[in-house]
């Protein structure tokens, strides 16, 4: 779990319980097949729903695989599993916990953080339920982990190690410590979430967030991702740029092949600057900031080699332009679109203060732009909308709440 990572609490604060170890103690990571499948038979012998969290190595590998699973039932208590150590097909080794798992309600907190990552373990939720999203839906300014659990359960998590490297091993005693006390009280928490929806008749929502994040397909890759590099607004010609993707390419091979994020490799900065000098020596090259350390100056032929085959290759093409404009040049470019927007936002707002859900969670602000974007006034507006709507993929509570907002600002 990382934005979900457990804030500081204050220790002196009557009303809230401090949570420091598991109450019963951290348990053994299960490493080897024999230990998996004893945790999948422990899982089997609870009930009801299954607290789940995982953790991972972001900023630290290139893959955004598992490194610890963390799962609690009720009748069974916690277990923590090693994916990655067991020296096996990891599919094979998670089959007796998987088996399991997907047989009942999974509890998250920011479920499409570890829902991938799980489901390349072949662990997939026949139903789930997300506590941040309830969360946000309830109308909570804080959704992290520590914010409910010490609102609605009244206890007090310390601040974690979210962000830290999951891929070490052995894993330290106090990194098991706050990975446990991540499904310490997620049970507890999902009661506590769903007793509040209800209060405020959201119950129905919330079931379609969270079976919608279920089974929402994942949005596909940008095609050209080396156009993300950090800076690339400096960069100004097309040469410059067939740099750019020559050395972010050459990187993410190296970062694939050797499982390291790839800012670890070369920094975004080094990249831009290497694009705009254009050293063709190694003496230019570990002359620019970064390139200069003695860990560049041994990959310094690797680096040279990549801006070569840029100085031969053609420069890019401009990338196809499937988006939108910036909201800011809609008054310029496409008024009408503008004021549209405006009077769309307006209403959005005003509903989001009257149900209490911030206005991204009634409608994606893309969903919005692209319909002022591309409206075209119809006889019936009503209909047009809730085509448009359903098509985006809101859910029918969304449709409900926000179509008759938006058919208003459009008729106006």
């Amino acid at each position: 779990m990382t934005d979900a990572d457990p804030v500081e609490t204050s220790d002196d604060d009557p009303d809230v319980t401090p949570l420091l170890a598991p109450a019963d103690g951290v348990p053994p990571v299960a490493i080897y097949a024999s230990d998996i499948a004893r945790a999948g038979e422990l899982l089997a012998s609870g009930h009801g729903a299954f607290a789940i969290d995982a953790e991972r190595a972001s900023g630290f590998r290139y893959s955004n695989r598992a490194y610890l699973i963390q799962i609690r039932r009720a009748g069974a208590g916690t277990v923590l599993i090693d994916p990655v150590s067991h020296g096996i097909d990891p599919l094979k080794a998670l089959a007796p916990v998987a088996e399991v798992v997907n047989s009942d309600e999974w509890i998250l907190h920011a479920a499409d953080q570890d829902l991938p990552c799980l489901a390349e373990l072949g662990m997939t939720p026949p139903s789930l339920y997300d506590t941040e999203l309830g969360g946000r839906l309830a109308g909570y300014d804080r959704v992290n982990l520590a914010a409910m659990v010490q609102r609605l359960l009244g206890l007090g998590l310390k601040k974690g190690h979210g962000a830290a490297d999951w891929s070490k091993r052995p894993l330290p005693a106090d990194w098991l410590n706050y990975a446990a006390l991540d499904v310490e009280v997620l049970l507890e928490l999902r009661a506590a979430v769903a007793a509040e929806l209800e209060s405020q008749g959201k119950t129905e929502w919330a079931a379609q967030e969270f079976e919608y994040m279920r089974t929402v397909e994942p949005t596909p890759t940008r095609r050209d991702r080396w156009r993300r590099t950090s800076g690339i607004h400096k960069v100004r010609n097309g040469q410059a740029l067939a740099a750019v993707r020559e050395l972010w390419q050459t990187r993410d091979v190296i970062a694939q092949r050797r499982d390291i994020a790839p800012g670890r490799i070369l920094p975004d900065a080094a990249i831009i600057s290497a694009a705009v000098a254009n050293p063709d020596t190694i003496e230019k090259l570990t002359a620019l900031p970064i390139f200069g350390g003695s860990r560049q100056k041994r990959s310094a032929q690797v680096w040279l080699d990549a801006l070569a085959r840029a100085r031969e290759a053609d420069p890019p093409a401009s990338e196809p332009n499937n988006g939108l404009p910036p909201p800011a040049r809609w008054s310029r470019r496409k008024p009408e679109a503008f004021e549209r927007l405006e009077a769309c936002r307006s209403g959005l707002t005003l509903l989001s203060e009257r149900v209490s859900v911030p206005t991204e969670n009634l409608l994606t602000p893309e969903t919005v732009r692209r319909l002022c974007w591309d409206w075209q006034p119809v006889a019936d507006v009503a209909a047009a909308v809730d085509e448009f709507l359903t098509a985006a993929g809101a859910r029918p509570w969304q449709r409900e709440l926000c179509g008759p907002v938006l058919v208003a600002a459009l008729s106006s």
